[in-house]
């Protein structure tokens, strides 16, 4: 595993960490504390020591298979990254909370379902410009962060191309920037990542397999089923998706390399880039994603030579 420095924080991350939307349920299975101490026992085993979760991953669901590994194990050798900022009803259906006194509900049933006194990274989750400028919220955060409930803050940042929050993160005290960003959507090239080097912000880029589809398993036609988010996707964009990973494949990715490394090494060469988070069914997808890192040059801004 290689590691790198998370922008202006004082953590070093994995270049491969492992994102968890999949254990609240909405991509095609549920899981057990079983499945889920085994995916995290071999990130452990590989290296890997970033989670990323939300409180809207089931209702505190995620956080909770995540947290009742780490009170088994050492919460210390992890740094746990987690969201706030919306209210899960049910499958596919949250509601927004954004308001100073929610979110420090939020906050607090976090820490609760992880079982630590303190969250690394805290993201505002992909919320509304007019939810992101409020100073009431930012000034309760910070008081949080002064009471060590929170190490650091971050943004998850909706829309690729939001540079009014990227731009204001330094201001709100937020050294992180998490974006969706992959060969497929190329959309933070345009500007949001050079206000991130610009600020020292880490990026953890999201959906760095665009959804599985550019893992390679997918051909145009696939069909997915209902408790997996992938089926709510528009299918005519999909199949077009699909089709450009077809050229992609032939075309990018060198003879005899799985595709889905190729795919995150290739967001690792950003400069920007700090670390991917894609979400693992399985031990061996973990173990998968995780060669990635053996496509990674040290030669980047924010690298920790060993």
């Amino acid at each position: 595993m290689k590691y790198r420095r998370l922008g202006k924080t004082d953590l070093n991350v994995s270049v491969v960490g492992v994102g968890t939307w999949q254990f609240g349920g909405e991509w095609g299975m549920d899981f057990s504390q079983h499945d889920v101490d085994q995916i995290l026992d071999k990130a452990k085993e590989l290296g890997i020591n970033l989670i990323d979760t939300a409180e809207c991953y089931g209702d505190h669901l995620s956080e909770s298979l995540i947290g009742d590994y780490l009170h088994r194990n050492r919460r210390e050798d992890w740094v746990v990254a987690t969201k706030f900022g919306h209210h899960f009803h049910d499958k596919f259906t949250r509601t927004n909370q954004y308001g100073a006194a929610e979110v420090l509900q939020q906050l607090d049933r976090s820490l609760g379902a992880l079982k630590t006194d303190y969250i690394d990274l805290y993201q505002f989750h992909s919320g509304p410009d007019e939810s992101f400028d409020n100073d009431e919220l930012w000034t309760m955060l910070d008081k949080q962060v002064q009471a060590g409930k929170i190490r650091h803050l971050g943004l998850s940042i909706a829309k690729n191309e939001n540079l009014h929050q990227t731009q204001s993160a330094s201001q709100v005290n937020a050294k992180t920037i998490q974006v969706v960003y992959n060969r497929l959507d190329r959309k933070p090239e345009e500007a949001v990542f050079a206000s991130c080097e610009q600020q020292d912000l880490g990026v953890l880029a999201r959906v760095p397999l665009a959804s599985g589809y550019l893992s390679g398993k997918y051909k145009p036609g696939s069909v997915f089923a209902g408790n997996d988010v992938r089926h709510r996707h528009d299918q005519e964009h999909v199949a077009n998706l699909l089709k450009q990973v077809e050229e992609i494949k032939q075309n990018e990715v060198p003879e005899g390399m799985d595709m889905a490394q190729w795919a995150l090494a290739w967001c690792l060469k950003h400069p920007a880039v700090t670390t991917v988070i894609p979400g693992s069914k399985s031990p061996a997808q973990v173990e998968a994603n995780a060669k990635a890192a053996d496509f990674v040059s040290e030669d980047h801004p924010q690298a920790i030579v060993q």
